[in-house]
């Protein structure tokens, strides 16, 4: 049987369309989010088993832990926020929030994941999830961009502490069409504008992250590590036309 991945955020869109391509892959999943509801029929659906927590809580990466098995072939932290608010309007609580979301949880989800991620019989993966917006400035994303850029550090720094037996690596990604994302998206002005920064000329799809997380979880990405990956329509090394 094909090793199990652990996969957080799994009802968001990136975590759901990579969540389906594992399954499909013959992968046993244990799947966790927020929405119990939602979370249950996806894991029916890939008769995945699943725990309903919110990273924030304390407990939460305790508990998805027992529930989870004692052992792992890969984990995915795709919990994110798109918090845009100019500084002067960022609270204590704004930072604070963001950084644990993005950050913090994907260092502690890690961290409880560690025994189950080394017990597996082959070498272990680990996909993050960054920012185009750690590595370019924007206006009105000082929070989420330095959040995002905290977790291009720790995938670093996890990497070279949890080699050989872990592999860890992260995508950056630009402006994605997914739930978490309709803010800007809905409005298609907006998001017509927003298209036409990128050299490749449209949005982000949750199938171009997912197709690329799959392929850094798997054996062909077995001498990957430490690495950020860029799945941005260019955005970040390209000038638009």
């Amino acid at each position: 049987m094909a090793g199990k991945f652990l996969i957080y955020g799994a009802t968001g869109g990136v975590g759901a369309c990579l969540s389906r391509q594992l399954a499909a892959a013959g992968h046993p999943l244990h799947l966790v989010a927020r929405d119990a509801g939602r979370l249950q029929a996806l894991a029916l659906e890939l008769d995945a088993t699943w725990t309903a927590a919110d990273v924030l809580e304390p407990d939460a990466f305790a508990r998805v832990m027992a529930e989870t098995g004692p052992e792992l072939c890969g984990l995915v932290y795709a919990v994110g926020s798109i918090n845009l608010k100019p500084l002067a309007r960022l609270t204590p609580a704004d930072l604070d929030r963001d950084f644990r979301l993005n950050a913090a949880g994907a260092a502690l989800a890690v961290q409880a994941a560690m025994p189950a991620l080394r017990a597996g019989p082959e070498r272990a993966a680990v996909v993050l999830f960054s920012s185009v917006a750690a590595s370019l400035g924007f206006a009105l994303h000082a929070s989420v961009g330095m959040a995002k850029a905290a977790v291009e550090g720790l995938t670093r720094a996890l990497a070279a502490e949890l080699a050989p037996s872990i592999r860890v690596n992260a995508i950056a990604l630009s402006l994605t069409d997914t739930p978490l994302a309709r803010g800007i998206t809905a409005n298609p002005r907006l998001r017509e504008s927003v298209a036409a920064m990128h050299p490749l000329g449209r949005l982000g799809k949750p199938d171009d992250a997912a197709q690329l997380a799959a392929f850094l979880l798997s054996a062909h990405a077995d001498w990957i590590t430490g690495q950020v990956f860029g799945a941005d329509g260019g955005r970040s090394t390209l000038a638009s036309r």
